[in-house]
């Protein structure tokens, strides 16, 4: 069933215009940006003085909205208990036939531990593992005929086949397999796991994890206790990698060329050592997720979830030009903004028959951990959760005739993205880096990892005017993506996000309207998982 109004409402958000007023306005979107992204806001860290100035001020606009607190005992608010992880000492040593390599934290290693405590490892012999895989149902492992108890376990990220468009690992979109790499190796008796950063396979520069560095970590308080010694764990610079793979007569480049190819074996770095230690303490703070509802007429037990991080990175060192704060303009208050002003339009219409959550996630960039949290304890049942659409663009873009679909092929909401987004005047186009495992990287997946039929899309970098956008995406990608400089530009004018607000408000609408309930596709393998409480949807 489909709210007869979305063709109209749609075709108000193309790009060449039309007559109707689009549900979503860009310069409500534009002055929400402005504002939770400014300095007053400290970057929005969870446990920070930003997290109280954003929840407030997600408070006064859902509520002037006439928006209702969807937490407990009338509360605006889902607490979210995590450990709280902080680095003290550090120190890593290579030494190379006999002699120390020069190198210096940040700028050629970040490192930590597997969970607090003390890590220390004295000039253990380093093995060179691939990709770190072990997957025998796909005749795949790295680790076959290779011992490496007692020994540093060098690996890189993602899958084999992140460069190809097909593979076993399912090519250029991320596997499951990219995870899991450092306890693999601990199972097996290493003494620390690094992995080697190449952009290629990491999607951001090196200079992000340096900027990092200093942050701490965070983990949900209700997962498992850790269990067993802490273990070093971090990141080595591709030209420390190489140095230590050129003093041990190996060629960096010829080996991550054979870890692509099956047969693949882990290799020893012959006369390498690494040494170091890591202190990490632990402690307990509570950070909350933000939820709103607007409750449904005729078929309110069910629900449609809207979702969109409100955290960023807070402050942290001063750069070049004495700024601490990393705004997080871009990554995400363009989304949280979007998803305030879908929450108004629906608001301002015709009363949906589901009811409709809104979730202001915290602390997405330590883990997902407020999506993990919600779906471990869900304020609504997720078996009658229709669907999922993610707020979480990386992008501030004038208007577009084209949307980026993450992780295509997944749901049969899909088709329906297809075809609204055409009345807008926009097409489909393919994930421009699906390697960068973006689908994996946002709160939608603790959903769909549950069962839940999750979309995330974006707009495209197809402009309505002026060309392409590639180069302005990739400048903020590998300048400011986490960074200071992701700050509001008074230039924006957050077109773009309009547009994808109006086509989550159509899409959304028809779905909280209708009585279907959106499926995975066939093969998917969640699909599995919603399929077991079938019987709880009517």
């Amino acid at each position: 069933m489909r709210f007869p109004v979305v063709s109209a409402l749609l075709l108000a958000a193309a790009p060449l215009g039309a007559q109707t007023p689009s549900p979503v306005q860009a310069d409500a979107i534009r002055e929400d940006v402005r504002v939770m992204s400014s300095d007053a806001f400290q970057g929005r860290g969870p446990g920070e003085r930003g997290e109280t100035m954003t929840l407030a001020y997600l408070k006064q606009q859902f509520e002037a909205a006439g928006l209702q607190p969807a937490g407990p005992n009338g509360s605006w608010f889902q607490d979210v208990p995590l450990i709280r992880m902080d680095k003290g000492a550090l120190d890593l040593q290579v030494t190379a036939a006999g002699r120390r390599l020069p190198t210096a934290r940040a700028r050629d290693w970040s490192i930590g531990t597997s969970h607090e405590g003390t890590a220390s490892v004295t000039d253990a012999p380093v093995v060179f593992a691939g990709f770190g895989i072990h997957a025998p149902e796909l005749g795949w492992d790295d680790y076959a005929g290779a011992d490496v108890r007692g020994k540093v376990v060098l690996i890189l990220p993602n899958d084999p086949d992140f460069d190809q468009e097909t593979g076993p690992f399912g090519g250029r979109q991320r596997s499951r397999y990219a995870g899991g790499k450092a306890q693999a190796a601990f199972a097996r008796g290493a003494v620390a796991v690094l992995q080697i950063h190449r952009q290629a396979l990491t999607s951001w520069p090196w200079q992000q994890l340096w900027n990092s560095d200093p942050n701490p970590t965070f983990r949900l308080a209700s997962a498992p206790a850790p269990t067993g010694p802490a273990r070093l764990t971090g990141y080595v610079s591709g030209d420390l990698a190489a140095a230590m793979f050129s003093r041990g007569g190996l060629d960096l480049e010829a080996l991550i060329a054979q870890a692509q190819r099956p047969g693949f074996r882990a290799v020893a770095v012959p006369n390498v050592s690494i040494g170091g230690s890591a202190t990490v303490t632990a402690s307990p703070m509570t950070t909350r997720n933000f939820v709103a509802k607007l409750d449904g007429a005729g078929r309110a037990d069910e629900t449609v979830v809207f979702g969109a991080h409100w955290d960023a990175y807070g402050a942290g060192p001063a750069d070049a030009t004495g700024d601490t704060i990393r705004n997080g303009a871009v990554d995400n208050a363009v989304g949280t903004a979007t998803m305030i002003e879908v929450a108004r339009a629906f608001a301002r219409g015709p009363r949906p028959k589901r009811t409709l959550l809104f979730i202001g996630y915290t602390s997405e960039e330590d883990g997902l951990l407020g999506a993990y949290h919600y779906v471990a304890d869900p304020l609504r049942p997720l078996e009658t959760t229709a669907a999922v659409f993610n707020l979480d663009p990386h992008l501030a873009l004038p208007a577009t005739r084209s949307v980026e679909l993450i992780g295509a092929g997944r749901v049969d909401l899909e088709d329906d993205l297809q075809r609204l987004a055409g009345a807008q005047g926009r097409r489909i186009e393919p994930e421009v880096a699906p390697e960068a495992g973006w689908y994996q990287r946002s709160d939608h997946y603790a959903f769909a990892q549950a069962g839940v039929p999750s979309l995330y899309f974006r707009a495209g970098r197809d402009l309505a005017t002026g060309g392409r956008a590639d180069a302005v995406v990739e400048q903020y990608n590998s300048q400011c993506y986490h960074q200071r400089c992701d700050e509001f530009r008074e230039e924006w004018d957050m077109a773009a996000a309009a547009q994808d607000g109006a086509l989550v408000y159509a899409l959304a609408r028809e779905v909280a309207d209708g009585g279907r309930w959106p499926e995975w596709r066939s093969g998917q393998e969640w699909g599995a998982i919603r399929a077991k409480s079938r019987s709880r949807r009517r």
